[in-house]
């Protein structure tokens, strides 16, 4: 008598691999998840196991509605015989799946899937991302860190193939096949879990206290731009992220571009100081009033006038008209090849899914106007990231380092370096850079935010209140606030970003990004040590 064989394969997943902080806490394991399928040839009486499994799958336990519904479901499945293979429940737990393994039903077995835990639920969701499906339902990481490294992260399963009998017994001399499974590559970040939950608290507190419709906080390491800590609001929870609206997943840090406006004056200066055609103490011969620049005419923000102001009172004083000055002395040519050594018009190419970039135009399409707004952060776009890495060259004394997040990759028990670390490259003179610094020193002491400023603990920061164009036209009422700042100013421990669309409370910089970047360096100086010169 010849015996009828047949052959199951069953899939052994290793896990995808994890991401930690830079303190060692988990931002991003594993959970052991089970999908359950049935081999309908294999199945000894399918209305009797349909019932069985109905019980145990029901959402809602002791709803016989939901049972009934749930076994017809599974029966139409299971009934089927001419079928060798169905799926019937996906991401089963532990639980689940012992309970229905106590039930020895024949012809139903389990296939290992991976499941992403957040231990920290919607902590840092923007700059992870989540595991998904793609359209072949495999397992595929989106945005952030997970769709950038996801095929670092992805684990390799292997497949053992083996001889059964009817009932899925392994025949004794059966042929059997087994390839091994490899499990995916963990990192090791820079962020660092304590900043990045007192950001997190206090970016939500500030988008409510002032009314705005989104906000966001990046702080970085100057010297080598490791990530520290980023966060948007409004979020998500990675886990259940199908229970949100995809505009949710993208990160604004690096996706959402928007004119500046004159916290970006700080770029202009630095590149005419680097190339000498002004100094601090340079004298504006063009600050007594309005500038008729192309048939425009250039007002300082509060229609104040400061005559025969220095480099440094233009800056200080957060003047447009000063500015316009600055950008003249430098030329279209000079203020373009600038422009593109801080970065602005290219990626940064941090390691996150997702970043855009707003291009520079051509050259050839510059004019007088285009020149003199750009120096205030007017016609000019750019994402917060780009922002943040360009006024870096400042705080790093002259030197561009690229953003990045992950600074280790572990295998096994070995840890190897992310390799794109280098020392910096030199943007502007260090001379210049210090001149830059002790000039945003002087504008966080004395400028529009001074009200909010922290004595003696070095801050060089610069406000920006960028009004949102519309339909061809400047919005008054709607603005992006923004405060970037970095301490201390003479060998920084951090660079920080806040960023606040739309706030309703007030439209200027000075009211609400600013205030809340100092609530949150009051709580970082205790994070690094910095303790406040007398």
């Amino acid at each position: 008598m010849v015996r009828p064989q047949y052959e199951r394969n069953v899939v052994e997943s290793a896990g995808r691999g994890r991401i930690f902080s830079a303190n060692g806490s988990i931002l991003v394991g594993q959970a052991d998840s089970w999908n359950l399928f049935a081999e309908p040839k294999r199945i000894d009486d399918p209305k009797e196991t349909s019932s069985v499994l109905a019980e145990l799958l029901a959402e809602e336990a002791g709803d016989r509605k939901l049972i009934k519904e749930e076994g017809l479901r599974i029966y139409s499945l299971i009934s089927e015989s001419d079928k060798s293979w169905v799926p019937i429940k996906k991401r089963l737990t532990t639980e689940v799946k012992k309970r229905i393994d106590e039930k020895g039903l024949s012809g139903i077995g389990f296939d290992k899937d991976e499941v992403r835990k957040y231990p920290e639920a919607s902590m840092a969701a923007h700059l992870i991302g989540f595991l998904g499906k793609d359209q072949d339902d495999r397992n595929i990481g989106y945005f952030g860190l997970e769709g950038y490294y996801n095929e670092t992260l992805t684990s390799s399963s292997g497949i053992h193939k083996a001889e059964t009998d009817v009932r899925g017994s392994p025949i004794l001399f059966g042929i059997s096949k087994k390839s091994l499974s490899y499990s995916g590559t963990d990192l090791n970040t820079y962020i660092d879990r304590g900043i990045q939950l007192i950001v997190e608290a206090e970016l939500r507190k500030g988008v409510e206290k002032y009314g705005a419709l989104s906000g966001s906080v990046v702080v970085m390491n100057p010297k080598n731009g490791g990530i520290l800590a980023m966060s948007s609001y409004p979020t998500y929870i990675p886990e259940t992220y199908w229970e949100y609206s995809n505009e949710l997943f993208l990160n604004p840090v690096i996706s959402a571009s928007f004119e500046p406006g004159s916290v970006f004056k700080v770029v202009t200066m630095a590149a005419a100081l680097d190339l000498g055609v002004v100094g601090p103490d340079t004298r504006c011969d063009a600050c007594s009033g309005p500038l008729t620049v192309g048939g425009y005419q250039i007002h300082t923000w509060n229609d104040q006038y400061y005559p025969n102001s220095t480099m440094t009172d233009v800056i200080v004083h957060s003047d447009n008209v000063g500015m316009s000055y600055v950008a003249k002395k430098l030329g279209i040519e000079k203020n373009v090849e600038y422009l593109d050594k801080f970065g602005i018009g290219r990626k940064t190419e941090i390691d996150l899914q997702g970043e855009t970039n707003a291009a520079l135009r051509s050259l050839k399409n510059w004019s007088e106007v285009d020149l003199v707004t750009s120096s205030f952060g007017q016609g000019i776009a750019v994402t917060p990231i780009q922002l943040l890495s360009a006024i870096n060259v400042i705080a790093n004394d002259g030197l561009f380092v690229k953003p990045v997040v992950v600074k280790e990759f572990v295998i096994g028990d070995k840890a190897y370096m992310s390799n794109n670390r280098d020392q910096g490259i030199r943007i502007i003179s260090e001379k210049a850079s210090h001149e830059v610094k002790l000039m945003m020193v002087e504008a966080a002491k004395y400028g529009e935010s001074k009200w909010t400023y922290k004595q003696g603990f070095g801050v060089a920061g610069k406000t920006g209140t960028a009004q949102i164009p519309i339909a061809g036209h400047y919005d008054e009422e709607k603005t992006v606030a923004s405060f970037i700042g970095f301490a201390p100013h003479y060998d920084p421990k951090f660079i920080m970003l806040v960023t606040l669309r739309e706030p309703k409370s007030s439209p200027w910089a000075s009211e609400t990004a600013a205030p809340m970047w100092y609530k949150i360096a009051e709580k970082l100086f205790l994070h690094f040590g910095i303790i406040p010169e007398k």
